[in-house]
């Protein structure tokens, strides 16, 4: 029993080693894309000061590089903030799922609510209890916010320096992690068709509607595949 006992404790220090070992490296990647969006915001018309706020307020990737690819395309503000919104809804969802291990007052909860994005929230539910689950948000969201403003600083102050961001591949760097994040999604009933609907819909619109209306566009996409999600079920 002493030897089951004693073991218990290494097995918490090496689960905590592990997670905050683990957040580092996310931290560490994502904030190689936070460079590319410190130099893509300064290339499409923002201030430093902007882009540096907005990744400190904003805190999501997809939502930032969103309206910084409209602005980049010759979109208005308002444009721009149309398809950065809506990508930014699904942190809502993710709130929900995480409610249970982040218990606390209101004004912690909405202090904790600022680092509900993909990755913490993918490491929050990958561990089997809440305070493993708990440790690995805050550990992972900590790590992302602070490497992610470090890499927007970094690339907001070189970026006037690099030239054309394209010439780089910069602009390509955001698509790609995208797209990784994407690919399991596509395993659900519906998601393919779906995704293959929305690509369609806005490579259809693009020559003809303003920057940022082919993503809200896209959302159309998600008919078809309800429908077919719905038949499969019945």
């Amino acid at each position: 029993m002493a030897i089951v006992a004693a073991s218990a404790p290494n097995r918490t220090v090496s689960g905590a080693r592990r997670t905050f070992t683990a957040a580092a490296g996310i931290g560490v990647a994502v904030g190689v894309y936070g460079v590319s969006f410190g130099v893509l915001a300064v290339a499409a018309g923002m201030s430093r000061v902007q882009a540096c706020v907005m990744s400190a307020l904003t805190f999501t990737g997809a939502s930032q590089f969103a309206f910084v690819g409209v602005l980049a395309g010759g979109g208005g503000a308002l444009a721009a903030m149309a398809p950065a919104v809506m990508l930014a809804v699904r942190n809502a969802a993710y709130g929900l799922s995480l409610a249970p291990i982040l218990p606390g007052r209101l004004r912690e909860r909405v202090l904790l609510a600022h680092l509900v994005i993909d990755e913490s929230t993918a490491m929050a539910r990958a561990e089997d209890d809440p305070l493993s689950a708990r440790r690995a948000f805050l550990a992972t969201g900590v790590s992302v916010w602070l490497c992610w403003n470090a890499g927007t600083v970094a690339g907001a102050l070189v970026g006037s320096g690099l030239g054309d961001p394209r010439a780089l591949g910069l602009d390509a760097m955001f698509p790609a992690a995208f797209l990784a994040l994407l690919a399991p999604q596509l395993r659900r009933p519906g998601a393919p068709v779906a995704a293959a609907a929305g690509a369609l819909i806005a490579v259809a619109v693009l020559p003809f509607v303003p920057a940022g209306v082919p993503i809200i566009a896209a959302l159309t996409g998600v008919i078809p595949g309800v429908l077919l999600a719905r038949g499969i079920r019945a």
